[in-house]
C-alpha cells in the first residue's frame, strides 16, 4: 500500500473526474420517455402558438366598431348568426351588427376583431342566442383575442440543448407539436455497498452488524440525475467477491462503490483495484478518502467513504456532475444561497467542510441555516439526513462558524 500523500482540494479532485468524461451518444424519444433526461438536440416549434386567433373568453366575437360606444346607459344590440365551441372549424360571415358567440379557445371569425365577455352583456350566457345587448365597449381592436404565433412562432427554439426535461419542458414541447426528442443517453450506472458488517434493513442483527443504507441512498441520488441504475448490490470484504461483481459490469458507464477505501487492514476497494484506479485524500469533511479511475473494461469507478454521509457528500461532489457532465449538462452544481447562521458550529483544520443543514424559512425576510443534526458533519449521522435540506459548505481556512455568520448553502431537491 502506498504512503498517503498531501491531501487534494476539491477543485483538483473535480478536475481531475470531468476530464475523464466523455458524453454520451444521442437518442431519440418519445416525450413520455423523456422525462428527466438531458437534450442532446435543441427543440424548434412545428406549430405556431397559438395555432390560430382564438378567443381568451367565452362571450361573443364581435366587429368593434359596432360596439364602440357601448354602454349600460346605451346598449348596443346585435343580431347572434352563429356559436362556435372549442374545436370549430366554422368561419362565419359576420355583416355589421351580427356577432358570435364563441368559448374559451375557439377560432375567431375572420370577420370579427374583439370578444365581447358574457359579463359584458345584459343577459350573459343565459340570453346569449338571438339579440344580444352589449353594455361595455371591448377596450379596443383586438380585445381578448389570442394571436397566431404570439408565444411562439413555428420554427423558433423552445428548448435549448443541455436542459433537463421536466412536465414543463416536455408540455411545451407538446404544445408545438413536437412528439420526440433526441437525448443524450442515460449514464448507465451500477452500485456496489461494500463490508462485512452489512446486512439488508430489517433483518435481526447480531453483534456488528449494521442495516445496509448506501445502496438505497445512491440509487436515488444515481436516478435523480437522469442515468439509469443497472443493479445495486453488496459485497462481503473479500476483494475476490468484488472482482467477480466487476467482471459483470460490462455495460455499466460508471461504477460507484460505498466503503473499503480508506487505510485500514479491511479496505476491500483497495486491496482489489489498488494500481488500476487512484486512491486521493481530499481536504473536505466528510469525504476525505476518494478513489476514481477507469476500469479495464471502460467503466469509470467512483470510490467512495463508506458513512452515509461521506457517501451523501461525495456524490454531491464528485459523481453528481460526472454523470451530469455525460449527459450535456451544463450547469453541474447545485444552486448555492448565501444565509446567515443560526447558531455557531466548529469547523476542521484545513479542510472544506459540509454539513448537513435545515434551512429556517420562518422570517421570510431573512432566512437562516443550522446544521441538521448536532453532531454537525459527523459521517456516521445517516439517521440525520433526513432531516437535512441542504449542505452548508465552509471554506477550508475558516477557523469556526459564529451565529450571524454569512455561509454558503447548497439547496437539495
Amino acid at each position: 500500500m502506498t504512503a498517503p500523500g498531501p491531501l487534494r482540494t476539491v477543485e483538483e479532485q473535480l478536475a481531475d473526474v470531468l476530464a475523464a468524461i466523455q458524453p454520451n451518444g444521442p437518442i431519440t424519444l418519445t416525450l413520455p420517455g423523456a422525462v428527466g433526461l438531458t437534450l442532446a438536440e435543441p427543440v424548434h416549434a412545428r406549430v405556431d402558438v397559438p395555432v390560430f386567433d382564438n378567443s381568451a373568453m367565452d362571450g361573443f366575437a364581435v366587429r368593434c366598431a359596432d360596439v364602440a360606444h357601448a354602454s349600460a346607459d346605451e346598449p348596443i344590440v346585435l343580431r347572434v348568426v352563429a356559436d362556435l365551441p372549442a374545436g370549430s372549424s366554422e368561419d362565419p360571415a359576420l355583416a355589421p351588427g351580427e356577432a358570435a358567440r364563441i368559448m374559451t379557445g375557439a377560432p375567431v371569425p375572420s370577420d370579427a376583431d374583439a370578444i365581447v365577455p358574457f359579463e359584458d352583456t345584459a343577459g350573459g350566457l343565459a340570453d346569449s342566442l338571438g339579440d344580444i345587448r352589449v353594455i361595455r365597449a371591448p377596450r379596443a381592436v383586438g380585445a381578448h383575442i389570442r394571436r397566431r404565433g404570439e408565444d411562439q412562432p413555428a420554427g423558433s427554439l423552445v428548448i435549448p440543448a443541455g436542459a433537463r426535461l421536466g412536465p414543463l419542458e416536455l408540455s411545451a414541447a407538446a404544445a408545438t407539436g413536437v412528439d420526440r426528442v433526441i437525448v443524450a443517453r442515460p449514464p448507465r450506472v451500477v452500485v456496489v455497498s461494500t463490508g462485512d458488517e452489512l446486512v439488508e434493513p430489517g433483518a435481526e442483527l447480531e453483534r456488528g452488524q449494521i442495516p445496509e443504507s448506501n445502496s438505497v441512498l445512491l440509487a436515488g441520488l444515481v436516478r435523480a440525475t437522469g442515468a439509469e441504475l443497472l443493479r445495486a448490490a453488496c459485497v462481503s470484504d473479500d476483494p475476490d467477491e468484488l472482482r467477480a461483481l466487476l467482471a459483470e459490469t460490462s455495460e455499466a458507464d460508471v461504477v460507484i462503490t460505498s466503503g473499503g477505501v480508506s487505510a485500514g487492514a479491511y479496505e476491500v476497494v483497495r486491496h482489489a483495484l489498488e494500481g488500476e484506479i487512484a486512491f486521493t485524500r481530499v481536504a473536505m469533511q466528510p469525504g476525505k478518502p476518494q478513489a476514481f479511475g477507469r476500469l479495464s473494461n471502460g467503466a469509470l469507478l467512483f470510490g467512495l467513504p463508506g458513512n452515509p454521509v461521506s457517501v451523501a457528500v461525495s456524490f454531491e461532489t464528485f459523481v453528481r456532475p460526472a454523470l451530469l457532465a455525460m449527459q450535456g449538462r451544463e450547469d453541474l452544481q447545485r444552486p448555492v444561497l448565501r444565509l446567515p447562521a443560526a447558531t455557531g458550529w466548529r469547523t476542521p483544520p484545513g479542510r472544506r467542510q459540509y454539513v448537513p443543514a435545515a434551512i429556517d424559512r420562518s422570517d421570510p425576510a431573512r432566512w437562516t441555516v443550522r446544521p441538521a443534526t448536532a453532531g454537525g458533519s459527523g459521517s456516521h449521522l445517516a439517521a440525520g439526513l433526513a432531516r437535512a435540506e441542504a449542505y452548508a459548505v465552509v471554506p477550508a481556512e475558516v477557523d469556526a462558524v459564529a451565529e450571524g455568520d454569512l455561509v454558503d448553502v447548497m439547496l437539495l431537491p
